[in-house]
């Protein structure tokens, strides 16, 4: 049981809640909460994120990309723990169970919402597998952005709303938890970058250096502070206390990423990824007692 619970990642796990609880926030921003729906969406992001985490470290092994020893994460399926093929059949039955659990959102979002959810499970596996595995071409933060951003904040929201909102609120919170999310992998693959480098795996970190990839982790919590206070805009000015403080563990995580190398970066991405659900909690806290009026859409579908 342990190595399972070690495959699911949990450090990790944080950020596709951070997620759902953001949308939820944008939620409540425009008046609209709906219990069973939050939930299903909590349950559907944490499982598609762990049929992630096990992909990875199936098609990983599979494909040679992991060793012994490694400096990340403890790995069962290459230390021996896990037979490959019990991960195998993990990951499709959790992708089976998320597509079950997620399916169930047509309720709330309409038919339409299951090419939604394909989009989602096809992610999950298209990560680490497929033709052009995305986290083997440098581009993992940028579908990290799209699925741990804007997926789950934009319609985490409009399942519970039933509205489609794409206002300055919603896009601006949708982007900033992306970026933030994004800087989790970032450090994943900052700790990893030796191990990679190894075995070929092109990762952004392998592919633009430490330095430049260092830079880009405090250029997004720059931006992450900057979408945050924009969402929050038609709230009181004292609320951004909140984004400053943000931006000050931001800046001493940033310090601790260019000082530390391999396994003492775990605990920067645990703290990276904990300062994320952080942020989420604050903003659902803050939405939820202040209730301002919507303002600023774009557009509104029904």
């Amino acid at each position: 049981m342990k190595e399972w619970i070690e495959a699911m990642r949990l450090r990790t796990l944080p950020v596709s809640v951070a997620g759902v609880i953001a949308g939820t926030a944008c939620a409540i921003h425009h008046h609209g909460f709906a219990t069973l729906p939050f939930l299903i969406c909590l349950l559907f992001a944490v499982l598609a994120q762990i049929t992630s985490n096990f992909a990875n470290e199936y098609y990983d092994f599979k494909n040679g990309l992991d060793r012994k020893g490694r400096e990340g994460f403890r790995r069962g399926v290459t230390e021996g723990d896990i037979k490959p093929q019990s991960m195998k059949k993990a990951t499709y039955l959790t992708l089976l169970a998320a597509i079950c659990v997620g399916s169930t959102l047509v309720i709330w979002g309409g038919w339409w919402l299951l090419f939604v959810g394909l989009a989602v499970a096809i992610f999950a596996l298209a990560y680490s597998t497929g033709p052009f595995p995305l986290s083997h071409n440098g581009l993992g933060e940028i579908a990290v952005i799209v699925f741990f951003g804007f997926v789950p904040v934009i319609f985490t929201q409009y399942v519970q709303t039933r509205y489609l909102y794409l206002d300055s609120v919603t896009v601006f919170t949708a982007a900033a938890i992306g970026l933030m999310a994004a800087n989790v992998l970032i450090v994943n693959n900052y700790r990893d970058v030796s191990d990679d480098r190894n075995v070929g795996k092109k990762t952004s970190v392998v592919i633009l250096g430490e330095k430049i990839m260092s830079g880009a982790y405090y250029t997004a919590g720059i931006l992450a502070a900057i979408f945050l206070a924009m969402a929050s805009s038609p709230l009181p000015f004292w609320v951004s206390a909140g984004w400053l403080t943000y931006f000050t563990f931001h800046t001493v995580l940033w310090g601790q990423l260019k000082t530390r190398s391999g396994a003492a970066l775990n605990e920067v991405l645990k703290s990276t990824s904990l300062l994320l659900l952080c942020v989420s909690i604050y903003l659902l806290i803050i939405f939820a007692t202040l209730k301002p009026d919507p303002a600023g859409e774009f557009f509104t579908f029904s």
